[in-house]
């Protein structure tokens, strides 16, 4: 059986991924910060039981990922393996919609350690169970927005910087991690019905999940550094 960890698992794109992954027989580890608040992740868990487990997690405490990892490690006698870890979990500030010249510092700072920091911090930590897996698949969900080359619009500091940032983190993991035959990539997951992207948006959660799921799939090391769409294009950096 293959194991999935998912971060930000509660809502939207992370709760579709643990759906998707349970119904193809896959072991998921949800993960949120508080998993016992959201409905439907309990219900969803309850269709999978033998499946699905959910745990607490904060991706901007550290030292929750390391608590994590020990109590994954001391689950059984046999050593723990992830096959596919998915960076999920981010925000986006809502001080961004102000513009320039009202950067919320202490918000930018917040964003980087959830949607930079965190992906690393969670690589580092998961690495060595990682690397025992058959698939060895590191995935960071980023955004378009990230992308240097794609912005014609400007604004959005916090956000786009630190998508930036962690499309940058995951090109050096795609290096350091090539000796362990990891593969580490980034997805940009489309525009997505979810509450981040609100209801103009273009696909729902279950269409970007399902392209994602396609192109992981198909993943070697040789893509590893690459930067995706949910419908299998690369994306200019």
């Amino acid at each position: 059986m293959k194991t999935a960890l998912i971060t930000g698992a509660s809502r939207g794109i992370g709760l579709e991924f643990c759906r998707q992954y349970a119904a193809e027989g896959w072991r998921v580890l949800a993960c949120s910060r508080h998993p016992e608040k959201s409905e439907a992740l309990a219900k969803l868990a309850a269709q999978y039981p033998e499946l699905i487990e959910t745990h607490a997690l904060d991706v901007a405490d550290h030292a929750q990922i390391e608590h994590l990892a020990q109590v994954l490690e001391g689950e059984s006698p046999a050593p723990a393996y992830i096959d596919l870890l998915i960076n999920n979990a981010g925000i986006c500030p809502d001080s961004d919609k102000r513009g320039f010249g009202h950067t919320d510092y202490a918000e930018w700072t917040r964003a980087f350690r959830i949607n930079t920091m965190a992906p690393l911090k969670m690589a580092e930590t998961f690495a060595t169970q990682i690397a025992r897996s058959k698939q060895k698949t590191i995935v960071t969900i980023t955004s378009k927005m990230g992308s240097i080359a794609d912005n014609g619009g400007g604004g959005s500091y916090l956000y786009r910087t630190s998508k930036t940032a962690v499309n940058m983190v995951v090109k050096s993991l795609a290096i350091d991690l090539k000796p362990s035959g990891i593969t580490a990539v980034v997805f940009h997951p489309g525009w997505v019905k979810t509450d981040m992207g609100g209801p103009n948006a273009l696909i729902s959660a279950e269409q970007s999940v399902s392209g994602i799921r396609q192109v992981i799939s198909r993943l070697t090391l040789a893509d590893s550094g690459k930067f995706f769409g949910y419908d299998g294009q690369v994306i200019p950096w």
